[in-house]
């Protein structure tokens, strides 16, 4: 028997609630699952895992006032912040995202600590969000020792500040300039009664940047804080508070340690890498791919390879070919497959990805090879 009209728009109403229903729970499921992905953190020395590589941690040892973080899988933001402490003495914390171990917490995989003599070079990766409202440091830390220790304070700490707000500075004076990783940095020396610190304060501040930890380290040896036999043991970056500091954020952190392929002599640099970078776009309306085309110009060839550069604000990677590359926005790092992994000299290696941007686009302004800063074709 054929239902009428009315029984037939009843079953299709009915239907129309309950497919009404299932989407909004749908919705309402994802949008608690997306509530529920950042972790937030309070507790004094509290840590958690990001990426199956990396450890962040609330690192709150100055004060006893309230400190949280919202951890993602980027990076994390301090969402509390209360309290000040005096600026001409030590900060209130220090929230960071590091690879490596601190007082015997390691990161998972990580091949620190390592023997100075053995690293060929250590790309990193950093990209910071700032606040005006504060007074703090963003310092990306590198700690170094004669042991491989895990636990405790190390011999010599490298600080380098790539921002600060405030009437706050380094331990110990001011000693002079120097060009480090292709930048103009103020040089801070002293000890603050535990370890020896040596600060590099750039004169604007740096909101990301693509660059080898093994060029930092090298002054650390030619300015006697540290010697070729000693050990790299983490690095890390975040922001020390002195005031407030709520909403001051890494958004993206990467760090790898190559080993085994260094010249034994971290006081120069390990063979004469140099190299040249083609970046070919094909965009449309919210897209685009690029196509990416590293030149070795040395004469010695590259064995293991790690290109570094900034995506603009706006743009982010959503899939590649040919190579890794992660994070998908910020600071970025492109590394080498086994099968693409050595540019002899004169040779070339390409890799490429595609993306997604919002407003104008724009390409990355610079790129650097292991470390090493590359021209552009």
């Amino acid at each position: 028997m054929r239902p009428s009209t009315h029984h037939a728009r009843r079953a299709r109403g009915l239907f129309g609630a309950l497919l009404t229903s299932l989407v909004s729970l749908a919705a309402l499921l994802t949008t608690a699952s997306a509530a529920q992905a950042d972790t937030t953190i309070c507790e004094q020395f509290g840590s958690t895992t990001i990426q199956g590589r990396y450890v962040v941690q609330n690192n709150r040892w100055g004060t006893s006032e309230t400190q949280c973080i919202s951890v993602s899988d980027s990076g994390f933001r301090i969402t509390q912040a209360d309290g000040s402490v005096p600026t001409n003495g030590a900060p209130k914390s220090y929230p960071s995202v590091y690879n490596g171990c601190h007082y015997t917490n390691c990161s998972p995989g990580t091949n620190l600590p390592a023997q100075l003599g053995t690293i060929s070079s250590a790309p990193t990766g950093i990209s910071y969000g700032y606040v005006g409202n504060a007074a703090y440091d963003a310092a990306y830390d590198i700690w170094l020792d004669p042991t491989p220790r895990t636990d405790g304070v190390n011999r010599t700490e490298i600080m380098i500040w790539f921002d600060r707000v405030g009437s706050v500075q380094p331990v110990g004076s001011a000693v002079g300039t120097a060009t480090v990783a292709g930048r103009q940095w103020q040089v801070w020396s002293g000890n603050n009664g535990s370890n020896d610190v040596l600060s590099f304060v750039s004169p604007s501040a740096i909101s990301s940047w693509n660059f080898d930890v093994m060029d930092f380290v090298r002054q650390a040896v030619s300015r006697g804080l540290a010697q070729n036999s000693w050990y790299l043991t983490s690095v890390q970056a975040g922001f020390e508070p002195w005031q407030n500091g709520a909403g001051l954020a890494v958004t993206s952190f990467s760090s790898t340690v190559n080993t085994g392929g260094g010249s034994g002599d971290p006081g120069t640099p390990g063979g004469s890498t140099a190299c040249k970078v083609a970046y070919a776009t094909n965009v449309w309306q919210g897209g685009f791919t690029a196509d990416v085309t590293v030149t070795n110009t040395a004469t010695s060839p590259v064995n293991g390879w790690k290109l570094g550069f900034t995506l603009p604000a706006g743009q982010q990677i959503t899939s590649s070919w040919s190579a890794g590359v992660s994070p998908s926005s910020g600071a970025v790092t492109a590394s080498s497959l086994a099968y693409n992994a050595q540019i002899a000299p004169g040779g070339q290696v390409s890799f490429g990805f595609q993306g997604s941007y919002g407003g104008s686009f724009t390409k990355p302004s610079g790129f650097s090879l292991n470390g090493t800063s590359c021209t552009t074709a």
